[in-house]
């Protein structure tokens, strides 16, 4: 799907490249640098709730957009070979998402925190889900046993309507997710103004950015073509 926009894809895969490494850099560089690591077990909790935010951003939002722009970034790539990449990038970020949200749970269970209380874990759950099926149809649909041609014909524009629906609820539901865990994190004493919090929230921007950057490219033309009827003003 490519709407008339005016601006080329390609800007915006090489903008959205560059950020993502951006904010995969700074949240390892909070989780493992400010919150002391990451854990499968360990004594210490947070080291376990530590594998959530950085699978869930790595993971599940920036793997998740390099799917969406696959498109973009491998035009004259064959299609099928394309169908594959995008399949196997987003089952990837359902995993590792799914993963995620499964640390967020065994922290709290081995914290003795509730679970599910929040609007940013409702969203998480349902965004989850969400994808999952948004996969499985694109799967069955387009890969196998695969539809019709005009059934996919007719599912293609809601399935890149609905992925874009889902992954602009995930950028969402990770900026609240920063914005809870920097909240309860400056009401037990943390420095407003200090690093670590200038560092969480400038990761969001960067997200944001990221964010908005795969939107964009999703959307825009691979090549920009002249209007019909157009045609270019004479130099004399």
């Amino acid at each position: 799907m490519a709407l008339g926009l005016g601006v080329r894809a390609a800007p915006f895969t090489y903008a959205a490249h560059a950020l993502a490494v951006a904010a995969a850099a700074m949240v390892l560089v909070w989780a493992i640098q400010f919150r002391g690591g990451l854990a499968i077990e360990a004594t210490n909790k947070n080291l376990i709730f530590n594998v959530h935010p950085v699978l869930m951003l790595i993971g599940y939002i920036i793997i998740g957009g390099e799917a969406i722009m696959v498109y973009r970034v491998l035009p004259t790539t064959n299609h099928d070979t394309t169908k594959l990449i995008h399949l196997i990038l987003h089952g990837i970020a359902l995993v590792l998402g799914a993963v995620g949200i499964y640390f967020a749970f065994k922290n709290h269970n081995e914290s003795g925190i509730a679970n599910l209380y929040s609007l940013h874990s409702w969203i998480g759950i349902g965004t989850i889900a969400l994808y999952g099926i948004q996969w499985i149809i694109g799967f069955v649909t387009f890969f196998f046993p695969g539809a019709a041609p005009n059934v996919k014909k007719g599912v293609l524009p809601w399935h890149i309507l609905f992925g874009l629906f889902v992954y602009i609820l995930a950028l969402a539901n990770a900026e609240l997710g920063f914005l809870e865990k920097l909240t309860f994190l400056e009401s037990s004493g943390l420095d407003k103004y200090g690093t670590e919090a200038f560092l969480v929230n400038f990761t969001a921007l960067v997200v944001v950015l990221f964010g908005a950057s795969v939107v964009v490219a999703a959307i825009a033309p691979v090549r920009l073509e002249e209007p019909q009827g157009y045609a270019p003003i004479p130099e004399n």
